[in-house]
Parts: structure tokens; sequence; C-alpha cells
């Protein structure tokens, strides 16, 4: 049999690091945007195959429970690699458990109603694992930066947000949120690359260099929002996504983790299967 990868002395990986407290200080410019935590490549990629086998096993009980869910929120800069996450976590689950959500500019419908009365439609049922690919909290971040509403309307989301996530966990959603972190430079090397391959032209939208020139505000309201909603029940991790095999297993080490602590189990059977016969 295999060694687990897991048990290896020399795989350790304290994901609280990489947490974001309410109750410390904090701002972007002081997590790291590319890091390994003194982990060799090869293990952490045996890591990552091990523990997303075990995600998968996971899921499946959580499906077969029906009593709970996850929301997994990704948020990131432009060419942050949230596309690449999902592919490379989320990939080999079970899609009959699992949906995967992306929100973009609202519609004229969306409009005309409160900005989480879209966010809500699309919450995870009982036994699924929900992905948001952007989420509510472009409404606290992208509106305050290219001020699309006044700030006595921004300004209040934050706690809008917070009541909003405790009354899912309240219910029975599990939330955990994901800041995918990268650099201006790391930004600039990965546009350019949708740029220069032109199998990879239909990512680059133009709009991308007006956001780009608003990197600062970007990262001053993002350590804003992080910070303010970063709490017990619905934790924020800042993952550094500049070296992917290491992005994919934090990731998948703290949902893992999430999920092996809310223990999900399948239903016992309201039969005895030893008294079925099949002919």
């Amino acid at each position: 049999m295999p060694k687990n990868p897991i048990l290896d002395p020399d795989f350790k990986l304290d994901t609280l690091k990489f947490r974001v407290h309410a109750d410390k200080a904090f701002t972007l410019s002081q997590r790291a945007t590319r890091e390994d935590a003194g982990l060799d490549k090869k293990l952490g990629k045996d890591a990552f195959r091990y523990l997303r086998d075990r995600l998968v096993d996971l899921q499946e009980n959580l499906y077969a429970e029906q009593q709970r869910s996850v929301l997994v929120v990704l948020q990131a800069m432009d060419a942050g690699g949230k596309d690449s996450t999902l592919k490379s976590v989320f990939g080999p689950i079970d899609p009959a458990g699992c949906r995967v959500k992306g929100f973009k500019k609202p519609n004229d419908e969306e409009l005309h109603h409160d900005y989480l009365w879209r966010i809500h439609h699309f919450m995870p049922k009982r036994g699924y694992i929900g992905v948001f690919n952007r989420s509510h909290y472009e409404d606290a971040v992208t509106v305050a930066v290219k001020n699309l509403v006044p700030k006595k309307t921004w300004s209040k989301r934050t706690g809008h947000i917070n009541d909003f996530e405790r009354m899912l966990t309240d219910e029975g959603t599990t939330i955990v949120k994901f800041f995918l972190h990268i650099s201006k430079d790391y930004q600039k090397e990965r546009l350019q690359r949708r740029l220069d391959r032109p199998d990879k032209n239909w990512k680059f939208n133009p709009d991308d260099i007006e956001e780009r020139a608003r990197w600062d505000l970007y990262q001053h309201r993002y350590s804003q929002v992080l910070h303010e909603t970063s709490q017990k029940h619905a934790p924020w991790y800042v993952i550094p996504a500049e070296r992917r095999w290491f992005r994919n297993l934090l990731v998948t080490k703290v949902l893992v983790d999430t999920l092996e602590k809310m223990d999900p189990r399948p239903p016992k059977a309201t039969f005895d299967p030893t008294t079925i016969v099949i002919e």
C-alpha cells in the first residue's frame, strides 16, 4: 500500500497561518503571494492528490447525509486563478452533489432587487457543496472601488453580509472563503500570456486594463472587507496563489479539515441488508 503523504514527518502545513482574524490587524500587503511553507514540491503534490481523493469521499458522505451543506467562496483580482483552482480542486467531485456558480455584472432583473437577492437563490441545498466564483463580496468591494452606489450604501454591506452568513450557518450551511492572493507583477504576466497565446485570447477582456489601474484601491478595499467579514462561522483564508501546486494543496487541506470537523455520515439503513436476497 502506498505511503500516506499526510503522515510523512516532513509534511507540515498550518492552515491557521493563512486565516484572517477579525481581532488582529490585517492588510493584504502583509501576506505573501508566493509561498511553499517549506514543503517539498513532490510531497506537496502527492499530499494534494491524497487530500483531493479524501474530499471526494467526504462530499459523497455529505450528499448521502442530506442534512447540511457547504458554501465555498472564491474571490481574487483578475487573473488570480479562480478558474484553475476550480478545475484542479473540484474537478473530480461528483457533479451530482456539487454546484459552481459564477456571478458577473447583475442584469436588469437583479438590479431591481436588493444585492443579496440573486445570491440567496443559488445557495447550496442540503447535501451539496456550492462554489461561488466571485460572489456577494463584489457588492462590498467592486461597487465601492468604482463608486457605483453612494458610500452611505456600500459602507453598510459588510454588516449585512455578516448577518446573512450567520443566518446561513444557523440554518445548516458551513461557509469557508478563499481570497487567491497575487502580486501586481504576477497579474501583468498572466494578462500578457492571454494576449500572447491565440488559444487564450478569449480570456482577455480589455476592461481588465482599466480595472488594473485601480489595483491599489482594490487592495485597500479588499483588506477592509476581508478583515470585517472573517468571522468564526465564516472565515477568510488568504491563499498565496502564485505557486499553483501550493495554492491547490492549501485550499484542499482547508476544505478537508472543514468537512472532517463536520463529520458527515450516511444514514443507517432502514432494513437489514443480510435479509435481502437478489435472485
